[in-house]
């Protein structure tokens, strides 16, 4: 069966209640978490968008078992990818053995803030290869130099580095994207129980390499409340990818989002109380080959979720 982790979800909690939900999380049972890397969220009602590295470093105070990455970080346009390879080696010496990265191709709602040109996906995903290698010639010992078609770094150095550099998760919604993960990343990052991603990822040099797979729910003490719940927070699941992409405020997510009915994204995620769609829908994601599944909770009880983690889903993970 596979490992179940947690979203920390930042659109929706602020610093100080993401770093007591990683610790709630680690109580309840959960083997890692991811948290998301935003500016803004992806609609005004969900509220908060905190700094992600901060939130890390109090995240690390606040547990000692809980494996944490990244879920997952753009390092192409609004923040240069040395900047990032400093981040994220601080965060790792913080975390010893239990931090992970995870990068993507980012979003136009995150990435346009800067004022400059945001590139189609092509363009960004060739980016994102040379940000990659940039992070890792960064993570050796040593004074680095690098000049490719993007990116440049003069001598810089980067003093606080892991013993073990950060494994490198990369997200992927398509094959193109899948084929760049195998062949760059040492993990794969999805949001679709789709096998064939999978199958692309470890056909390109992913083979025995982990899989982490979103899944989206809504737990409440019933499905209708639930519905609404998920209706009001998190209409993202029902707005087409290349929407989510390319849109660029929160503003314009919120008109799109009027078009979303409530059934339309019940049908995308698991509302109410009931485990076995919990279940089913889980075990969708290890026969599409992921070894690593977590759960995204809208909504504000987190409480009662994890409650409901530890009496009902977790005996039944077992």
């Amino acid at each position: 069966m596979a490992q179940i982790g947690y979203t920390l979800s930042s659109e929706e909690f602020s610093a100080a209640d993401l770093v007591r939900f990683a610790r709630r999380a680690e109580e309840s049972g959960f083997s890692f978490a991811l948290i998301s890397d935003h500016y803004h969220p992806w609609t005004k009602r969900q509220g908060h968008s905190p700094f992600v590295w901060s939130v890390l470093g109090g995240v690390a105070q606040a547990t000692t078992r809980l494996r944490v990455g990244t879920g997952v970080t753009c390092p192409l346009v609004r923040t240069h990818p040395s900047i990032i390879a400093q981040a994220a080696a601080t965060t790792a010496t913080m975390l010893p053995g239990r931090f992970f990265l995870g990068l993507g191709t980012g979003e136009n709602l995150n990435e346009h803030i800067l004022g400059t040109h945001w590139p189609p996906l092509p363009v960004r995903q060739q980016m994102l290869i040379e940000a990659v290698e940039v992070l890792r010639t960064l993570w050796r010992e040593g004074s680095h130099s690098y000049r490719g078609d993007y990116y440049t770094v003069e001598n810089a150095r980067i003093f606080d580095i892991p013993e073990r550099p950060p494994p490198v998760m990369i997200a992927a919604a398509g094959a193109q994207s899948a084929e760049i993960a195998g062949r760059i990343g040492d993990g794969l990052i999805s949001t679709m129980p789709e096998a064939d991603l999978v199958r692309k990822f470890q056909a390109s040099g992913g083979e025995d390499k982990p899989c982490f797979g979103q899944l989206t729910v809504c737990w409440a003490k019933s499905e209708p409340q639930a519905r609404r719940i998920a209706h009001e927070r998190w209409p993202v699941p029902a707005i087409p990818g290349k929407l989510k992409t390319e849109l660029a405020t929160p503003e314009e997510f919120e008109l799109v989002a009027e078009l979303v009915t409530e059934e339309a994204l019940a049908s995308k995620i698991v509302c109410g109380p009931d485990p076995e769609k919990y279940v089913e829908k889980i075990a969708e994601y290890v026969a599409a080959g992921f070894d690593h599944v977590y759960l995204h909770q809208v909504g504000p009880d987190q409480e009662g979720f994890f409650r409901f983690y530890e009496s009902e889903l977790l005996p039944r993970m077992h």
